[in-house]
């Protein structure tokens, strides 16, 4: 019997001594993400943007979610990269694309005056005249 748990005790006893070692061998984790590419490091000048520009920069996000409350309501968009955009009603995506109107199918932006696009859960881009 004495024998079982001297081997028990020399079976716990190195399994212990291995995790203390696996512990302080680890690599430390680098400070930027491997996986990002240069997006971290690009810059983007704005200029004149033309409206194909625009419905390409729209078309860079997806809308995951609405919320329609008695005072305000906001629109939650995913980019290519994965990061959440949350916006008001009144608020700008990008320079002179303003998020103006949500519902439970879309949520409708406004270009210059009379120009205005719609996003889908989709991810289907209408642009009309009238809303």
């Amino acid at each position: 019997m004495s024998f079982f748990k001297i081997a028990l005790l020399t079976l716990l006893l190195m399994s212990f001594s291995k995790i203390g070692l696996a512990d302080s061998h680890e690599e430390p984790l680098p400070l930027n993400d491997p996986f990002a590419g240069d997006d971290g490091t690009a810059s983007t000048i704005v200029s004149d943007v033309t409206q194909e520009e625009e419905l390409m920069n729209l078309s860079k996000y997806k809308l995951v979610g609405v919320f329609n409350g008695s005072l305000k309501s906001f629109a939650t968009f995913v980019d290519d990269t994965g990061e959440f955009i949350t916006l008001e009603v009144q608020e700008e995506l990008s320079k002179g694309l303003k998020l103006v109107d949500v519902n439970i199918k879309e949520a409708i932006f406004q270009k210059g005056e009379s120009n205005f696009i719609s996003l889908n859960f989709k991810n289907q881009i209408r642009e009309t005249n009238e809303f």
